[in-house]
């Protein structure tokens, strides 16, 4: 006898959608964790609870959600509009049969070109906005107003922040060059010392 099929639907009662939640959430939570430690895949989870309440995991292997966070502004918008588009063929795939009244195909292409015009624009005023800022940037005689000044300022800051905290990173990994060389120095010592006597 093998398990029977759920129809899949919101849960009216509260605390039964409550008790569904933290059952599921404990199931896919250890998927995840199995996935990490199998594949050795980079895994992170978000949810939020039907009070609200967010739990996070991050698979082991991975060194934090950031870094995982960094790679998707890396992927182009045609491979991210690729991995959108397998990823709505395997939930056809899988509600195919499904009497759930999720609808995958509502996710479809159609809305593609108009994505594409919106990062289109939104790119475009962008790189308006650079331009003007280069501007200013690179000559402050033509500088009108004290926004301007205010944003001068605040780059300038950035920049010096930037170089700080380079130069801290630099130092420190001075610092332990130099200590693991004054071990490996100290190590050669003692053995030449040894094989000496």
């Amino acid at each position: 006898m093998g398990r029977k099929k759920l129809n899949i639907q919101r849960l009216e009662d509260l605390k039964a959608r409550r008790a569904k939640y933290s059952k599921r959430k404990t199931g896919i939570l250890k998927k995840a964790k199995e996935l990490n430690i199998l594949c050795e895949v980079d895994v992170a989870l978000l949810f939020c609870s039907p009070s609200g309440t967010p739990t996070l995991y991050v698979g082991k292997n991975s060194n934090g959600l950031s870094s995982i966070l960094k790679r998707l502004p890396n992927l182009s918008f045609e491979e991210r509009e690729e991995r959108k588009a397998y990823t709505i063929e395997m939930l056809r795939k899988i509600y195919e049969n499904s009497e759930s009244e999720f609808d995958p195909l509502s996710l479809s292409h159609d809305t593609n070109a108009n994505t594409l015009k919106l990062y289109e624009d939104e790119l475009q005023e962008l790189k308006d906005k650079l331009v003007e800022m280069s501007k200013i940037l690179r000559n402050p005689n033509i500088v009108e107003d004290l926004n301007q000044i205010k944003m001068m300022e605040d780059n300038l800051i950035a920049s010096l922040n930037g170089l700080r905290s380079r130069k801290n990173q630099i130092a420190m990994e001075q610092q332990i060059r130099e200590r693991e060389l004054e071990v490996g120095l100290s190590i050669s010592m003692k053995l030449f010392m040894h094989f000496q006597l």
